[in-house]
């Protein structure tokens, strides 16, 4: 465990300080071009921002935390014969991190001020619960995904109340990746998440832990 946090702490400095430079280093006045209102609109007023901020947040910041998280599975599982399975999932959330970076630099939305705590966290959730064996990742997977769906559902129920022809495009990201999300949760019910010992206990710890971590990244 000591070297996979020598290992969260090294991929920190090499990928998070970069992304973090990228989401601020425009400056200038914003450009009403097409590309930088493709997803989310430009604000009416502070209270529109203030929303649309903490959503493109906190959504970054799951994207990033999931990312760790199959990062240190595959420390553990990657040359096992689950390595492939989780690669995949790993390669679907790296797609998910890549656009909400494009996202929060598009509308110099900084990122949560907690990355540094969720890359090493992320990483050693992912590698302990690895340690327990395929069941153990599956269930970490399960957990996770669960918690993420539900987030994603309440953020869309929030934006259709409020306006969906408005929100059209940032609706169909949280959609599609939603709906990734699911495709994992089920997936780690079916290679046997559920035949772990303590797996309810387990779910409902990393649950908590990640309504936690929701809370304070969209405020933080």
């Amino acid at each position: 465990m000591q070297r996979a946090a020598h290992t969260a702490l090294y991929d920190w400095s090499q990928t998070v300080s970069p992304m973090i430079r990228q989401c601020l280093k425009s400056r200038g006045p914003l450009q009403l071009s097409s590309r930088a209102y493709s997803v989310v609109p430009p604000p009416r007023d502070s209270e529109e921002k203030e929303m649309l901020d903490r959503i493109l947040r906190v959504d970054h910041a799951g994207e990033y935390g999931a990312n760790r998280i199959y990062a240190g599975q595959m420390a553990v599982l990657g040359r096992t014969r689950t390595g492939p399975l989780i690669q995949h999932m790993w390669d679907q959330e790296k797609k998910h991190l890549e656009k909400f970076n494009e996202i929060l630099a598009e509308n110099r939305v900084r990122p949560t001020a907690l990355l540094p705590l969720w890359n090493v966290a992320g990483f050693l959730l992912g590698a302990s619960t690895a340690m327990l064996g395929k069941e153990g990742a599956m269930a970490c997977t399960v957990a996770v995904e669960e918690s993420i769906s539900e987030h994603y559902n309440s953020q869309i129920r929030a934006l259709m109340e409020k306006d969906p022809e408005r929100y059209t495009e940032l609706l169909q990201v949280i959609k599609e990746f939603r709906d990734d999300e699911m495709e994992h949760h089920d997936t780690g019910l079916e290679h046997e998440a559920e035949s772990l010992p303590g797996y309810w206990l387990l779910k409902n710890a990393i649950q908590l832990g990640c309504k936690a971590a929701i809370y304070v990244s969209q405020r933080v």
